[in-house]
């Protein structure tokens, strides 16, 4: 081997090892923690959830949907349209159930599910926001959104308040 050709080599794996650590310690999950209230109400019924992330300039995407998947005739999708915005931006184009989206609606209490890099389709870096609505039969809706940088750094994240449908929601990133 050449000279100049031993320099290009040990130049290449030289920026490959330093942007390794890099890349490593950049988080590649979201932890999402949603909180259900308890409601004093005389029917109550589980909201229907629906979480997905946007950025602008390219469309949203869905990342969880929980809804009555496993009633008899796939009944439990007709009620998907009340959770308004999600089904106008994504929803009315998707196939139910949806694998690795579906679950089961969740009682009040809280409730976290983790995300990696793929599942929110944060593919470029830029600003994005994750949007949670939960519709509830008998009940309310509600929607709120928590703005987002992607890359994140470890331990950085966002909260918002609900007042009615939801609780407390936050984001981390580990």
């Amino acid at each position: 081997m050449t000279s100049p050709m031993r320099t290009i080599l040990i130049g290449g794996t030289l920026s490959a090892a330093l942007a390794a650590p890099a890349l490593a310690a950049a988080p590649g999950t979201m932890d999402v923690t949603v909180t259900i209230p308890r409601l004093k109400v005389a029917e109550y019924h589980r909201p229907y959830v629906a979480i997905w992330v946007e950025k602008e300039g390219a469309p949203a995407k869905t990342v969880a949907v929980w809804y009555d998947y496993d009633m008899k005739n796939g009944e439990g999708t007709k009620w998907l349209r009340d959770v308004r915005q999600w089904w106008r931006v994504s929803g009315r184009s998707m196939t139910f159930p949806a694998n690795g989206v579906t679950g089961a609606t969740r009682a009040p209490g809280t409730h976290k599910v983790s995300f990696s890099r793929a599942q929110l389709g944060a593919t470029a870096p830029g600003q994005y926001t994750l949007v949670i609505e939960a519709a509830r039969e008998v009940g309310g809706r509600e929607l709120l959104r928590i703005p987002f940088t992607w890359p994140a750094k470890a331990g950085a994240g966002g909260r918002a308040a609900g007042t009615s449908e939801l609780g407390a929601v936050s984001i981390s990133f580990r």
